[in-house]
């Protein structure tokens, strides 16, 4: 080391202690050569390293000290290698190789040094940066799919009760970080809920993730929702990938069709959901993550539980908020709203010339049973938009399976005294049932005990006509 005269003037200030501590430091290890690439000075705490002591090391040729060194490269070129990665022992680690010159400009050695001590560090920036990436990607694919109305409550049409009922609670939930499980058939606007509950709550500025779980392979749906690690199996990415849950970090994810998740994967995700941790395919390291779920299906998870397809432990941990969405028959009044907004949308979209519905396709509406509830009323608006040769969409304008609603005649119960003594019994007793719940059909079928689509089929065959409720 230098004494304290033969300092320069800059570093005079210097005590040779201090020299040495900032050279000889353990988080640089720093090596230098000279401009015949002799290793002049070498970190003691490299010697792990290079398998070499210091005094071993100098008047060596830095190639005959580190076998896959770079910094000869530097020597030949002046030119820095900033944040390069370098295998020492058996981790890799960025590196920096820096030129050293003198006052007059010239190149007279070589520095190489460690940028991060802790390789550790950097596996999570990294790790950071990609669900950055992913979450970048992610957005721009969904930016244009967004509708205004999926962020505002007033993108739920209807004020039917059942719909009020479940706009009470799903604004109740928006309120709450709890679980919440959405239950309807399909086409009842489920997804619609979850959005209005994402961005209502105080998640709104996070991410809003969906995942179709039943569109989704199951041998990819675990990486797809916990992501993998580098190599983690055959046809991984080399850089490793995020999964959902990762990319909702800050906001919500929506576990769309639940009830078709595989129970193997059940079993992680209550886990994940209970310690908001996520251990991505080929790790053995969790990762904190902070999201907030919302599951949806059009299956009675109740059934599933009891044929062994649905864990009853995730079942309960999902449904702190439960939220059903009514089909369009038990919804009828508000159907004309429906129609109408789903028709402005189709108009505007297509930039066709705009269309009323008659009264008698609006009764049709009414009485026809929906077993696609909004996605096949506007399948049927899309079409009629098209075939419409007038300004107002008629009977003949509407698929031929629907218009025989037009009217629903009697029909009379099978013949023979026994028969008819109970179909005479089971009439009144529907009647019944639907007086005592205001016409409410939801409410009607669990009073008789039977479900609501056995209700329906019931009230066809004895042509018993009830109020829109």
């Amino acid at each position: 080391m230098w004494t304290k005269t033969e300092l320069p003037e800059s570093l005079s200030y210097l005590t040779p202690q201090l020299i040495e501590a900032l050279i000889d430091n353990p988080y640089e290890c720093p090596v230098v050569i000279d401009d015949r690439g002799v290793v002049r000075f070498m970190s003691r705490y490299n010697e792990k390293l290079y398998g070499l002591t210091q005094t071993e090391a100098l008047g060596k040729h830095i190639t005959e000290v580190i076998k896959n060194t770079r910094m000869p490269e530097v020597l030949n070129t002046g030119v820095a290698q900033i944040g390069k990665t370098m295998k020492l022992g058996n981790k890799y680690r960025i590196v920096a190789r820096i030129p050293l010159r003198d006052k007059e400009g010239k190149l007279i050695g070589v520095l190489g040094k460690l940028m991060f001590h802790q390789p550790e560090k950097i596996r999570d920036l990294y790790f950071q940066l990609e669900v950055l990436k992913e979450q970048l990607q992610y957005y721009k694919q969904e930016v244009n799919q967004l509708r205004k109305d999926q962020c505002r409550w007033e993108g739920i049409i209807g004020d039917s009760p059942l719909m009020l009922i479940a706009k009470k609670e799903a604004s109740k939930a928006a309120s709450s970080d709890a679980p919440v499980l959405i239950t309807g058939e399909s086409g009842t606007g489920k997804e619609l809920f979850a959005s209005a509950i994402h961005y209502s709550s105080k998640r709104a500025r996070g991410p809003f993730i969906r995942v179709n779980c039943a569109a989704i392979p199951q041998e990819l749906l675990e990486s797809e929702l916990f992501g993998y690690e580098p190599g983690a199996f055959t046809g991984a990415s080399s850089k490793g990938k995020p999964g959902k849950f990762e990319l909702a970090h800050g906001g919500t994810i929506f576990l769309d069709e639940i009830g078709d998740m595989p129970f193997s994967t059940q079993v992680k995700l209550l886990r994940i959901i209970q310690e908001k941790e996520v251990e991505r395919v080929g790790s053995t390291k969790p990762k904190k993550v902070d999201f907030r779920v919302i599951a949806a299906t059009n299956k009675d998870l109740s059934e599933e539980m009891k044929r062994g397809h649905f864990r009853s432990d995730l079942f309960f941990r999902l449904k702190i908020f439960h939220i059903t969405t009514p089909p369009l028959r038990e919804i009828v009044e508000d159907i004309p709203k429906i129609a109408y907004s789903l028709l402005s949308e189709l108009i505007q979209r297509a930039g066709r010339p705009s269309k009323r519905i008659s009264k008698e396709v609006m009764d049709v509406f009414k009485r026809y049973p929906w077993p696609g509830n909004v996605r096949e009323m506007k399948n049927v608006l899309e079409r009629a938009l098209y075939v419409a040769e007038r300004e107002e969409i008629a009977l003949e304008d509407l698929p031929k399976e629907m218009q025989g609603f037009m009217e629903i005649p009697r029909q009379r119960a099978p013949s023979g005294p026994l028969k008819e003594a109970v179909a005479v019994a089971e009439r009144a007793s529907i009647e019944e049932a639907l007086k005592k719940a205001k016409g409410n059909k939801a409410l009607a079928s669990r009073l008789l005990g039977i479900h609501r689509t056995a209700l329906y089929q019931k009230l066809k065959r004895y042509g018993i006509r009830t109020s829109p409720i």
